[in-house]
């Protein structure tokens, strides 16, 4: 690594892929012949693939079969393009849950590296990527890095992802790992118990963009009966993420509690709480924005001691 590595940040969400600078769905699907139009699509080793659409369906890990990989590419061929870069050497920085980092990142780690140098073309255009370093770090401390000197003596961050729920304490302004949860509560959960809401009382689900909508914008336009069901169980999702963290001994009254991740928006809008020890990290790409300052942080320490 010298000063003309990149660092690139990636969130690799269930939900949705985030960059400092991009957001797009957790979708790919190969195409058997090469497509008629090209957007969104990625061409690696011979094969044809469409980036974005519906989501994946949730695994136990991310490092089963090639999606996720595909979809590291995606993201690298569109912070590139971002940045006027189609050949770089690069710095990946990526995450994973705080409770899992241990037993997960070295995998993580190979499965990002296995190719080091990659050639690959994304929209029709050839992008030549070297990655020199994967550095992976706890997904919910990267949310609030830049922003930890800033903090009490003593706050609760909460990350609510698309599928897990990261609740750790920073105490003098450093993570109590020995305490930090992570629950399997993230948000699809609570598109998941809306579509069983839907089918029990109307005989038919909704799509998750229609639930997006929603949540973006009121969702005025959409039939009274599932706006209905839609607002009742966002309520009573929020309801059960203040239950986890009274659970763990914390008192909302008193605790500082700061909400991060793509489910913050969703606590500010629905959760129903106004108090002033509650604060909203609405930034769906702050851990992507994370991972990529302490990348560039390892990177500057890295070329300092080599200067030095």
């Amino acid at each position: 690594m010298d000063k003309n590595t990149i660092v690139i940040g990636i969130d690799h969400g269930w939900a949705n892929m985030k960059t400092v600078s991009h957001l797009f769905t957790s979708g790919v699907k190969e195409i058997t012949t090469e497509p008629a139009l090209y957007e969104d699509v990625l061409e690696w080793e011979g094969k044809f693939y469409k980036i974005g659409g519906k989501r994946l369906d949730v695994k136990k890990d991310k490092v089963q079969d090639d999606n996720y990989y595909l979809l590291t590419l995606a993201a690298l061929a569109k912070e590139l393009e971002k940045r006027h870069q189609r050949n770089a050497r690069v710095l990946l920085a990526a995450g994973l849950p705080l409770t899992r980092f241990g037993e997960e990142k070295d995998s993580f780690i190979r499965y990002l590296l296995r190719d080091q140098e990659i050639t690959f073309r994304y929209n029709k255009i050839k992008y030549h990527v070297v990655v020199e370093r994967v550095s992976v770090y706890p997904q919910c401390y990267a949310a609030v890095a830049d922003r930890m000197q800033k903090f009490d003596n003593k706050v609760l961050v909460v990350d609510i992802g698309s599928w897990t729920v990261d609740i750790m304490p920073i105490i003098n302004y450093k993570p109590d790992e020995s305490v930090c949860v992570t629950k399997p509560s993230g948000f699809i959960t609570c598109i998941q118990q809306i579509n069983k809401e839907c089918v029990r009382q109307i005989g038919a689900e909704v799509d998750e963009y229609d639930i997006q909508k929603l949540l973006a914008s009121g969702g005025n336009d959409l039939p009274d009966a599932y706006r209905k069901i839609m607002e009742k169980e966002i309520r009573a999702y929020c309801q059960q993420v203040y239950h986890h963290i009274r659970e763990l001994g914390y008192n909302m009254d008193l605790t500082p509690v700061i909400f991060a991740g793509g489910g913050a928006g969703v606590m500010k809008q629905y959760g129903g709480l106004s108090q002033k020890n509650i604060t909203y990290v609405e930034d769906i790409c702050a851990n992507a924005k994370g991972y990529e300052m302490l990348g560039n942080a390892y990177l500057k320490a890295v070329l300092q001691r080599r200067a030095g």
